[in-house]
């Protein structure tokens, strides 16, 4: 697998630890959207997209977040330990929706993906800098399968 491209798009709040949204192209031909650059206490990090947990309402099946201390659809009381933990004991919030399997692919993405956020992060200081589109239009029409 070779990272073939990488976005980046700089968040505009300065005091926040989110510093910026990525996308990666994978050989040309597949592309992860939505990884997050996060500056931790050892310097920064790659968070691979992910979705909030959920479960139902025992009363009406309404689905809900796991923080969610009301039903969305009944307004039933929820309970509160509805999450289960993880290894460390942590309440397990997220799940990832793509994510490397091994490290050494953990450590290809996170490495591509810190140097073109602090290339970008210096492109940004220029005059007229212009931040790169994320999101543009599929250049193909999905084939159907029947």
């Amino acid at each position: 697998m070779q990272i073939t491209e990488v976005r980046v798009k700089l968040v505009e709040n300065k005091d926040d630890r989110l510093k910026a949204f990525c996308s990666v192209t994978m050989d040309n031909e597949f592309v992860i959207r939505d990884i997050k650059i996060i500056e931790g206490t050892g310097g920064y990090f790659v968070a691979m997209p992910s979705r909030k947990m959920s479960d139902h309402c025992e009363k009406c099946g309404g689905k809900n977040h796991l923080r969610a201390k009301f039903c969305n659809n009944c307004g039933t009381t929820l309970s509160e330990n509805r999450a289960k933990k993880d290894i460390k004991g942590r309440m397990k919030l997220h799940a990832d929706i793509a994510h490397p399997i091994n490290a050494e692919c953990r450590r290809k993405i996170q490495e591509k993906v810190t140097s073109a956020f602090e290339e970008e992060l210096e492109k940004s200081k220029q005059p007229g800098y212009k931040p790169p589109e994320m999101d543009e239009p599929d250049d193909e029409v999905p084939e159907v399968i029947s």
